[in-house]
């Protein structure tokens, strides 16, 4: 049986031709961080799918189903690009609360203003964090940078739903739906 060990490098002779070593190793760690905070957004939203009530239940009930969906397909693409890279992708529940550096999600059984505003949040760390991976893998890899730059385009586009239950007429953020 394998064990889980942090320190685990890519395995270069498995990697995809053409790339160097160390920016296999470097992006398999940049991969798994985006990896980690994808498996905990999927857990977030099923969460929040469970427990948001209220008049607007049913509209953030199946948009959140939705998005658990479309995160859902992002986890894979991102495992199976850090085992193309020779690395060992790492999504057991263990793993993930291993290598996250946020606090967990904060709400729970409530209304969909304050789930919507809480994963508003939530969604500010995650594309912040998967805008510098799109900066941070420029230099090193085409392909999984275009992964990335794909992922956080949709990420945001989930964001802008979210942010869209708790927008004004004119833009503000805040309004009571």
């Amino acid at each position: 049986m394998t064990t889980f060990d942090e320190n685990v490098p890519a395995t270069v002779e498995f990697s995809v031709p053409g790339l160097v070593a160390a920016d296999a190793d470097e992006l398999v760690g940049l991969l798994q961080d985006r990896l980690t905070a994808l498996v905990d957004l999927a857990l977030t939203l099923k969460h929040v799918h469970w427990n948001v009530v209220g008049p607007h239940f049913i509209a953030a009930h199946h948009m959140v189903d939705d998005h658990v969906g479309t995160v859902r397909r992002m986890v894979d693409e991102t495992a199976e690009r850090i085992a193309a890279l020779g690395g060992v992708p790492r999504g057991t529940p263990g793993a993930v609360v291993t290598q996250r550096n946020w606090d967990d999600y904060p709400v729970d059984r409530a209304d969909t203003v304050a789930h919507m505003t809480a994963l508003d949040a939530v969604y500010v760390g995650v594309i912040e964090s998967y805008r510098a991976a799109v900066s941070a893998s420029a230099d090193r890899d085409p392909m999984t940078q275009d992964m990335l730059i794909d992922h956080c385009r949709a990420l945001e586009q989930l964001h802008w739903m979210v942010r869209a239950h708790l927008e004004g007429e004119n833009g503000e953020i805040g309004r009571t739906p």
